[in-house]
């Protein structure tokens, strides 16, 4: 029996569009007995608030209708809303289609309410749990979460177990729809130990589908795979690109086992997809611009939009102050050089001298933290003037380690249409523009050994401000991604007074990112929707 796990890349919304690839993924498989495509592939996911209105339902209904006519004898199954009986709620479904009409409809039964998932507020759980059978073979569809609570110890979190009752129902085959965000490692230390557990804890093999594409700040890296019933990997679809995955039903438990490993390729990929897509599925426009400081930062940024958009779509700028280092000019102007793309060059200096003569009433600086903002802010007007003349995305380039401690300026660096880097962690980054120079020097060398600088103020450091981010990484992972006590932390080897002082720093800059550019999740706890800290609080 010919299977095709069919990962596609949907764009949500986009009912007609997503409808039409679907539809011409099916004429052209007209041999396949089974064709699976991901969770909600119909609307795309997460469609969020979208589903609240009336007449973006109504599309998915025609949808479902025009993919029903053209099946023929294959059966299909695709993720998409439909209609409850509940007035304001919809189910979360898998329809499989056969002959030209609905053979069956599936539900979601496990609607997550965690991290940057929120399914309670729009759909209601299946009452019920059946097994389709095609071809005289049962086989127990769910949908994403559903799979992921195979334990009937303490540590379940929910009180159904789905696969369990599809197994008494006679399931021989598990199938699951999905749409699962990207975050670094998440396949090898998470995904696959569930679905491995899943195939042997019951000894069916498992068929999991996976949506790939970057939405908003999500991002879906694909890798859609078959597991063995004896729980080997023996199948997988690419990461982070559209595929159509072909396997034999009936030798799913002779094929050879694969392994895969998880390194820091994978981050450039699932950043590179996500400045791609959030490019072409917004529509705002195919060029960006980038501030080039001749750092780490705005040197990865750089790399990693020059590969999505194309060199001719990339605009590097760098902005000198009287504070700015020769060298910094140079590796910036050396960078655009390198990748080949267009470089200017704007002093802010100008501009800075009237803001010190309107408020210091001469041009002599008192080099307070006034001042060093302002510097931030005119370069922030410098790129949103080019965004607006140019009609080009300013793309910020600040890290997770700046952004959680608030060492960032409001309408400054931050300005900008997409924070590119705000879920990589300093150190990650560096390992990054490694990676990127693995072949040739393209970010310069001097930028990966010299002292991270603001530049705001004579001989400034990073480290004036902040702890060494050696030490600074790991009590932030600890905290917002770990979830870790104060008294945690401090057991893992740093002082008392210094994790308190950063945890109120991450706390206090609450409001800062609030006000920030959207960012890619790369983490798996990432600044944005799937982190809901109040700004108003005194728990810290």
């Amino acid at each position: 029996m010919k299977v095709l796990l069919c990962q596609i890349n949907p764009i949500v919304g986009d009912i007609e569009g997503n409808t039409k690839k679907i539809i011409r993924i099916i004429k052209s498989h007209r041999d396949a007995k089974i064709l699976i495509f991901p969770e909600l592939a119909i609307c795309g996911y997460p469609p969020k608030d979208l589903l609240f209105q009336k007449d973006f339902i109504e599309a998915v209904d025609k949808a479902v209708e025009k993919i029903a006519k053209e099946v023929e004898d294959s059966f299909v199954v695709v993720g998409s809303p439909t209609k409850s009986h509940h007035v304001s709620k919809l189910f979360n479904s898998a329809i499989i289609f056969h002959q030209g009409r609905i053979e069956k409809i599936i539900h979601k039964t496990l609607l997550p309410s965690y991290d940057v998932f929120d399914e309670n507020r729009y759909f209601i759980p299946s009452p019920a749990r059946e097994v389709v059978t095609i071809e005289g073979i049962n086989f127990g569809i769910s949908i994403c979460e559903d799979i992921w609570n195979i334990n009937n110890d303490e540590n379940a979190m929910y009180d159904i177990n789905v696969l369990d009752e599809l197994c008494q129902k006679g399931a021989k085959v598990f199938i699951n729809l999905s749409a699962s965000p990207y975050h670094y490692t998440k396949l090898e230390n998470q995904r696959l130990k569930v679905l491995k557990e899943a195939a042997t804890k019951y000894g069916i093999p498992v068929i999991y589908v996976n949506q790939v594409g970057g939405n908003d700040e999500l991002i879906f890296d694909g890798n859609s795979v078959v597991v063995s019933s004896d729980g080997r990997l023996v199948a997988k679809a690419k990461e982070f690109e559209e595929d159509i995955l072909e396997i034999d039903l009936e030798n799913i438990d002779k094929m050879p086992e694969i392994e895969i490993h998880e390194d820091i390729s994978w981050i450039k990929k699932a950043l590179v997809l996500g400045i791609r897509d959030y490019f072409e599925k917004t529509g705002i426009t195919k060029k960006a611009v980038v501030g080039l400081s001749g750092g780490i930062d705005s040197s990865v940024v750089c790399c990693l939009a020059v590969e999505a958009l194309g060199r001719e779509n990339v605009l590097g700028v760098s902005m000198p102050s009287r504070y700015s280092s020769e060298h910094s000019l140079k590796d910036a102007r050396k960078l655009a050089e390198n990748l080949g793309i267009e470089f200017r060059v704007y002093s802010i200096e100008e501009p800075f001298k009237s803001y010190l003569k309107m408020f210091n009433g001469s041009e002599v600086a008192l080099q307070d933290l006034a001042e060093e903002n302002i510097q931030a802010r005119i370069r922030g007007n410098i790129l949103m003037f080019i965004s607006n003349r140019e009609n080009r995305l300013v793309l910020t380039t600040g890290n997770k380690s700046e952004l959680a401690v608030g060492y960032c300026t409001l309408y400054g660096d931050m300005a900008g249409g997409l924070a590119v880097i705000s879920d990589l962690p300093k150190m990650l980054v560096y390992e990054l523009a490694r990676y990127i120079n693995r072949e040739r020097e393209i970010i310069p060398h001097n930028v990966l050994v010299k002292p991270p600088s603001a530049e705001l103020r004579p001989n400034q450091k990073d480290q004036d401000s902040l702890p060494p981010y050696e030490i600074l990484d790991p009590i932030l992972v600890a905290y917002i991604e770990e979830l870790k006590s104060v008294d945690e932390i401090v057991q893992m080897g740093y002082p008392k007074d210094l994790v308190l002082k950063i945890i109120k720093m991450v706390e206090r800059a609450e409001y800062k990112r609030k006000q920030a550019a959207p960012g890619l999740k790369v983490t798996s706890k990432a600044f944005g929707f799937g982190r809901r800290m109040p700004i108003v609080q005194r728990w810290v």
